[in-house]
């Protein structure tokens, strides 16, 4: 199932430039592992064609033996540059199979263009892109208040979280093994590695752990301490779930607000009989159980009830039929170290925003300088996480700065602060406006000078191992491509 919902990340991005400016097993019997529930795919299954257009070493990290915790976006990316690298992989998912669905993620700016290209997946994700059109906010009566253009939205490429999940499994599940429907349980750090026990599968040592399972993570609870102590709540709360195309909708989206709620329907890929319902809403900080759907749902209706939009009621009658929801807090993980020892956290679990933070690029991003500092520090765990640290903080930092506003953005607190809200929207319409904005919302997706790290696997076009460099905008230059040169 798709979520087929609003993106986030780009109109979180709006509302603060606005604001601001008005595996391969380790073990003989990986492949079997019948001792588990488990679902484990291997490198036995068949090839997948992954781009691998440079002749760099391809066993630097061979000695590493690297346990990941999550499969879904950042921690797949980092399989994919270690086990490029020679390193052994092992992937663990606590759900049965590769979770689909999602919201639109987008991308944007010359590093995260570098990064995918660098990846080799720039051209597939512009063939799976959304191409998402116009966005409308609308009054009580459904009439158009403001009308948002695609190139307003949509970054530089957009696409469905659960395709770019599968493109990265796709290009990792025959040189990673991935394990499905279990978690890590304990975490035991000795002299010489990591002793790793899981919920169902035998106890097993790693080399290092890297904890990509997300804004909750698992690993970082293990290994830093209740969430409690690192998750800051910004008092707002999102649902979002699958319901008909009652509009008949044609990758359009239409929105509107009520004091300190928000209700949206969108169709971000043109199908004729499915949209996404989302609802975001202030609220104090509520106490509910992240597994108990039915509660969820009913603290979500209660905000929807009395909401003067007709299809608002469409959206509830949706909501009590969903199987798909996602519903948590609008919060942002902050953290001092997302090291330590032989664990390091990834993505969201160290750096995450529910929303609006444009945390998709800065997963990827993040995975590719990881892997790059292990690669120049030969291994070595201490020197690698800490200049991992020392180059990604900021950046990733920055990026997450773009989501504090995100609540009161998409449901303003008043109705002097919906109308100061389309107001700027409809400034923000016009291509001259438009332009200046797409610079100011790329400054913090561009914000870090990429190293080159020479990794094996890099899809560099047209250059050669020994051509390539960076320039100092962060571009990927070559001394064929450069003029001059």
């Amino acid at each position: 199932m798709t979520k087929r919902t609003h993106n986030a990340d780009s109109a979180t991005a709006t509302a603060t430039a606005t604001a601001t400016d008005n595996h391969r097993s380790t073990d003989s019997h990986a492949d079997t592992d019948t001792d588990t529930g488990s679902h484990r795919t291997t490198g036995t299954e068949a090839a997948t064609g992954t781009d691998t257009d440079t002749d760099t070493d391809t066993d630097t990290l061979a000695h590493l033996n690297v346990l990941v915790s999550g499969a879904s976006i950042a921690g797949p990316a980092i399989a994919f540059w270690l086990s490029r690298q020679g390193a052994r992989v092992t992937v663990v998912e606590k759900a049965p199979a590769l979770r689909g669905g999602g919201f639109a993620v987008d991308f944007r700016g010359h590093v995260h263009r570098t990064v995918l290209t660098r990846m080799g997946i720039w051209d597939d994700l512009h063939a799976m892109q959304t191409d998402m059109g116009r966005q409308t906010i609308v009054d009580a009566d459904d009439r158009e208040r403001v009308d948002l253009p695609a190139h307003l939205m949509s970054g530089d490429v957009e696409v469905f979280r659960g395709d770019l999940s599968r493109l990265l499994y796709e290009r990792t599940k025959d040189s990673v093994t991935y394990v499905f429907g279990d978690s890590i349980a304990s975490l035991t750090e000795t002299a010489t590695g990591v002793d790793v026990t899981f919920d169902h599968g035998a106890p097993r040592a790693f080399d290092l752990v890297v904890g990509a399972d997300g804004l909750h993570s698992h690993t970082r609870r293990l290994v830093f301490g209740d969430e409690a102590r690192y998750l800051h709540f910004f008092d707002y709360y999102v649902a979002g779930f699958d319901m008909p195309n009652h509009l008949g909708l044609d990758r359009t989206a239409r929105l509107y607000s009520e004091p300190g709620r928000t209700a949206m329907i969108s169709n971000y890929d043109g199908d004729p009989d499915r949209a996404g319902g989302a609802v975001v809403f202030h609220s104090e900080r509520l106490t509910y159980d992240r597994k108990d759907v039915a509660q969820q749902k009913r603290i979500v209706a209660e905000k929807l009830r009395g909401m003067a939009w007709p299809h608002a009621q469409r959206i509830l009658e949706a909501l009590d039929d969903a199987d798909d929801l996602y519903f948590d807090a609008i919060a942002q993980v902050h953290m001092d170290r997302i090291s330590q020892g032989r664990v390091v956290l990834l993505g969201d679990a160290g750096h995450g925003a529910t929303m609006g933070g444009i945390g998709t690029g800065t997963a990827l991003v993040s995975a590719y300088v990881l892997a790059g500092e292990l690669v120049a520090a030969g291994g070595d765990h201490r020197a690698a996480f800490a200049a991992f640290e020392a180059r990604i903080t900021k950046y990733a930092k920055g990026c997450q700065k773009l989501s504090g506003n995100a609540g009161p953005f998409l449901a303003p607190p008043t109705e002097k602060k919906i109308r100061s809200r389309d107001r700027a929207y409809r400034m923000l319409s016009s291509r001259l406006l438009a332009s200046f904005f797409k610079r100011m919302t790329e400054k913090a997706a561009s914000n870090l000078a990429l190293r080159d790290y020479g990794l094996a696997g890099e899809h560099i076009p047209g250059a050669t191992p020994s051509a390539r460099t960076i320039g100092g905008a962060g571009l990927v230059t070559t001394a064929a491509a450069t003029p001059g040169a």
